[in-house]
Formats: structure tokens, sequence, C-alpha cells
């Protein structure tokens, strides 16, 4: 079933979207904090602890790299559509160390039935730190309940 005003489902099932996409356990292991949720948006943020600096110390790729999977992933589950990943891109730009507040934007570029491509920002003190592109693809479910518009 397609819906056809993905805005409206939004709207009316944020709640129950913010709080699936909130609880996501990997997200909560790493202490990512979802700040902010839209259609086709979100905004996480992340402190640098010790733990996830690399051998020069500064924050590990695999870090940012999963601040920013989150965010895409908050982005382009938004309209309570199943949604996976089928590719990301990433070019670093700056390194961050130990303390430093990440945080990510995710903002839809591109959507249709099937396919969504976004861009993700993670920046630190204002510094873009990395850039992503990701691109997701839709399935026929939804997380919600959804019945016939």
């Amino acid at each position: 079933m397609i819906y056809p005003n993905e805005q409206e489902l939004h709207t009316k099932y944020y709640e129950q979207i913010y709080e699936k996409l909130r609880q996501d356990p990997y997200a909560r292991f790493l202490g990512i904090e979802l700040k902010e949720l839209g259609p086709g948006t979100a905004i996480a943020e992340l402190e640098v602890q010790d733990h996830m600096l690399n051998a020069h110390g500064t924050t590990h790729g695999a870090v940012i790299f999963a601040l920013a999977d989150f965010v895409f992933a908050v982005a382009c589950n938004s309209y309570g559509k199943t949604s996976v990943a089928l590719s990301m891109n990433v070019d670093f730009l700056a390194a961050s160390t130990k303390g430093a507040r990440l945080k990510a934007t995710a903002a839809e570029e591109k959507r249709n039935n099937r396919t969504a491509w976004y861009r993700i920002e993670v920046e630190s003190d204002g510094e873009l730190v990395s850039i992503f592109s990701g691109l997701a693809y839709r399935k026929n479910d939804y997380f919600v309940p959804v019945s016939e518009p």
C-alpha cells in the first residue's frame, strides 16, 4: 500500500515514530541523543568520550559514521514507512577530539515510492567534520498502524 500523503502520516503518528526511532539500541549504547525529527529530516548529537578516540587521539571515523548513519536512518524512516540503507558515502573533512559535541543533521534531497536520497552533515563547534550522502530503499510496509486513506 502507498500512503498518498506521507507528511500527514508523519504528523498523525509523530509520537510513535519519534519514540521508536529514539530507542535505537546501538545509538543509545553510544550515547547519541535524538534532538529533532521532521518529515525527511533529523538532528542528533553525541559527546566524544575517551573510548571513541583512535590511536591519534581524534574521534574514530566509525563513531562519526555511526552518528551520521543514525540521523540518516531516522530521517528516512520519519514517515513511518520502513526504510533501509542501500549505500552511504562519506568524506571526512576535519578532526574532532575528546569532549567535542558532534551534531549530525540529515536532510532529504529526493524521495519517491522506492528510494530516497539524503545529505548528512556532521559538525563540531560549527566546524564541518564530515559530509555523507545516503541512499535508502523504502519497503512496502509501515511500522505505524496505517489504514487506507
